[in-house]
């Protein structure tokens, strides 16, 4: 004799609270989410999502007569393509067409130690506020937390005071200024992580009379690589692509100004040569979707991890 939902006893309802109706809409949100409609649906977001990014592409390769009499889809009737922009963009011999590869070094230099800073210190003050023990631990940590709400806009001139008082490099400016606002962040997500380390394998090191420092090294590390990877590939777009701090702590000339201070420019001051625009926008995102794609296998499990347990 076949029982149905709605005949179960009140105990053996309440033990299994899914019960068989929602484990059967489940099912049925499984099958609508993979069947034919879903799919086509999520083909035709994805190219709704890029066919402006496509375009963008194609116009960084065509003349500037045909960008200026057609638009970009006119190309595939009439296939045009140069490299004139691009050599214009990277090593062009005047300072308001291009040399943009000078300053895409610039932007190495910049964002190579205002990622690695922010992550060091993140991780050993992440480590100190999950497995310390001192005084007001808890309350460093909220005040941490807070500073996240605090607008990047409020520090911005009393940081270059400061700056400017104590003569501090203009390299030096733009690394602790995106140190400073990195932290917050930082601290919040790498703590997060380590306190769900197991106890077990801590009170197991220090059995065996490993220090803090011992720990740190050779357990903790080892351990937070996904966390320390997905933070770091954060902390890279935000300073690579970042033009608010460049503009207040650079000084703006060809030796310390990032790339997307000179993309600001690359237009023209009347708007006309925004061809260069384009492939210079390319330009810039060659090293972003490298470092992207390189770390992209240990950003994938630091977005799971602590998702599944056991």
């Amino acid at each position: 004799m076949t029982t149905n939902a709605a005949m179960l006893p009140t105990a053996e309802r309440l033990a299994d609270p899914m019960g068989p109706d929602n484990d059967n809409m489940g099912s049925r949100v499984r099958r609508g989410l993979s069947g034919r409609g879903a799919s086509v649906a999520a083909i035709l977001i994805a190219i709704v999502w890029t066919l402006p990014t496509f375009g963008l592409f194609v116009t960084s390769f065509r003349p500037v007569k045909d960008i200026n009499s057609s638009g970009w889809w006119t190309f595939f009737a009439h296939p045009n393509l140069t490299f004139q922009n691009y050599t214009d963009v990277l090593f062009g011999a005047s300072t308001s067409s291009g040399r943009l590869a000078s300053y895409a070094v610039n932007s190495l230099v910049i964002t190579i130690p205002a990622v690695i800073l922010p992550v060091a210190i993140a991780s050993f003050a992440a480590y100190a506020l999950a497995w310390g023990h001192f005084k007001g631990r808890d309350w460093v940590y909220i005040g941490i937390f807070a500073l996240q709400i605090v607008p990047l806009q409020m520090a911005l001139i009393p940081l270059l005071q400061v700056f400017t008082s104590t003569h501090t490099p203009v390299f030096m400016r733009v690394w602790l200024a995106h140190t400073c606002f990195a932290l917050p962040v930082g601290v919040f997500l790498l703590h997060n992580f380590m306190s769900e380390l197991p106890r077990e394998v801590f009170e197991a090191a220090r059995v065996d009379g490993a220090g803090h420092a011992q720990i740190f090294r050779k357990i903790v590390l080892p351990l937070i690589v996904p966390a320390l990877a997905s933070l770091a590939i954060f902390q890279f777009l935000w300073v690579w692509n970042d033009l608010l701090v460049a503009l207040v702590f650079s000084d703006g000339t060809e030796k310390s100004a990032p790339i997307t201070q000179r993309l600001a420019g690359l237009a023209g001051t009347r708007g006309n040569d925004w061809q260069r625009l384009t492939s210079g926008a390319f330009v810039s995102i060659v090293v972003p979707l490298i470092v992207f794609l390189g770390l992209q296998r240990y950003f994938v499990r630091g977005l799971l991890a602590g998702s599944v347990k056991g």
